[in-house]
């Protein structure tokens, strides 16, 4: 893992290969998601974005240090928040998003080094946790939630630090 601690460290998205490898781990975990019984209703619906998985691996390159791309052409945090909102979702939801994540990033063959592992789960721990809460009928995303950025430490300043619900 050269370069990945002290002062010039590379970022999580650099250290898992690019916008390629990011690409591949969303691939593999919409897979993930079509096969279980839970996610499968969210990963598969009538509406679904045709290029769903395109922008799920640009989503997450962008929070992992990769380019803007997300923002720049898909929307922002606040658009991928409202839309997955007030779906009523099951409570083990999130809990199995996160179990699926993992199992991907096997499949998509991204590094197994402990500390990157850690960042990856830890992320997506929060963010599924960020996207339960306003599962109920009557939630309001904010308006003014940012982009969250994701380090190898954690959070950037803008993500709030919230979990699984």
């Amino acid at each position: 893992m050269t370069g990945s601690t002290g002062e010039g460290r590379m970022s999580v998205f650099e250290y898992a290969g690019g916008a390629p490898a990011f690409q591949a781990l969303a691939a593999a975990l919409h897979e993930r998601c079509l096969a279980d019984p839970v996610l499968n209703h969210p990963f598969s619906h009538e509406g679904q974005h045709p290029e769903h998985v395109q922008r799920l691996g640009t989503y997450l390159a962008e929070v992992f240090g990769g380019p803007p791309a997300y923002t720049q052409t898909c929307g922002s945090h606040f658009g991928m928040l409202d839309l997955h909102a007030r779906m009523g979702a099951d409570d083990d939801l999130g809990e199995r998003f996160v179990r699926c994540f993992v199992l991907a990033c096997d499949d998509a063959g991204l590094p197994a080094e402990p500390a990157f592992r850690k960042a990856l789960r830890d992320y997506m721990t929060w963010a599924a946790g960020d996207v339960m809460q306003y599962s109920p009928q009557d939630s309001q995303v904010p308006a003014d939630v940012r982009m969250p950025h994701w380090t190898w430490e954690g959070p950037a300043d803008n993500a709030r630090p919230t979990g699984l619900r």
